[in-house]
């Protein structure tokens, strides 16, 4: 039998989510057969206490590649090098599921077709572009008709010091976010994206390091990827989602409005400068799919 697991990172900071995040997917019953295993980035003695009985495995992240002392900054940065390496964490397993822990399942098919994506040792993964996405670069107009055009794998590329012409190949590629992937532990993809974090480390922050190198993996190794649909890894913060009161789901703002199957809050939802990842208790207004304009928390909130 196939053994699978969704694996998470957190600090304490977070660890609101991190609860969030599990009840979310142990509601469904299909989650009966999945651990999960978490990657321990600064939680407090009595939080790893109290979350070791709703998980199966915990490690302590560990900075896998060697990079300067100066560049380390705070532990949760480990998640931006630790998920790459998720078959030494966690070695019993034949299928991992990333999920980063300021995201939650809303509908159990994606993680069915997470699952799915990465057999045949591809890569399972959303790209950052979908209908109602109004700004994908940043523009600065020259003489007033000469168009100087940033995106952010360019901008992340040129930080790193990677070759012009990498920086180019990978410039207008639609952008992966890595807050949610799926791969097989046989899968090459480890090995080609460990090489391109290597590369990336050298010269660039340790933030946004294994985005970008998963971006490299892709379109310029062409590692064989299965793309998922925008609902799989929805970042609020680029579209903020509708809410189907009827059926008490979030759903996409636009038509035939599927089903999301998991939110993601990557980068944040603010309200007067306070993020609703550290405060519960913001809400922002979305509209419901009947087009009424309602107060709504974004969050999973367990009651």
């Amino acid at each position: 039998m196939t053994k699978k697991t969704i694996v998470t990172l957190s600090d304490s900071n977070y660890f609101p989510l991190l609860e969030e995040l599990i009840h979310s997917i142990r509601r469904f019953k299909q989650s009966e057969n999945i651990d999960i295993c978490l990657l321990d980035a600064g939680l407090s003695s009595d939080q790893i206490d109290l979350i070791s009985t709703q998980v199966d495995e915990i490690k302590k992240a560990d900075w896998d590649i060697n990079i300067p002392f100066y560049k380390k900054g705070k532990e949760w940065l480990k998640s931006q090098i630790s998920r790459a390496f998720l078959p030494k964490y966690f070695p019993n397993y034949d299928k991992y599921l990333w999920i980063d822990c300021d995201a939650w399942v809303n509908s159990w098919e994606c993680i069915e077709n997470y699952f799915k994506a990465c057999e045949n040792n591809k890569l399972g993964i959303t790209q950052s572009i979908g209908p109602g996405y109004r700004n994908l670069a940043k523009v600065n107009w020259i003489f007033g008709k000469f168009a100087a055009i940033k995106t952010q794998n360019y901008k992340h590329a040129k930080m790193s010091g990677l070759l012009e012409q990498d920086a180019r190949k990978i410039a207008f590629a639609p952008h992966l976010n890595i807050g949610v992937f799926s791969l097989m532990k046989q899968s090459s993809c480890w090995d080609v994206w460990q090489k391109n974090l290597k590369k990336t480390l050298a010269k660039g922050r340790v933030f946004g390091s294994e985005g970008l190198a998963i971006n490299m993996t892709v379109y310029i190794d062409n590692v064989e990827t299965e793309f998922l649909p925008i609902s799989y890894n929805w970042i609020t913060s680029h579209l903020l989602p509708v809410y189907d009161e009827k059926n008490k789901t979030f759903k996409e703002p636009n038509i035939p409005n599927n089903e999301i199957g998991i939110m993601h809050l990557a980068a944040g939802i603010w309200k007067n400068g306070v993020d609703m990842r550290v405060d519960k208790n913001i809400k922002v207004n979305i509209k419901s799919l009947e087009g009424k304009i309602i107060e709504k928390s974004l969050r999973n909130l367990i009651k």
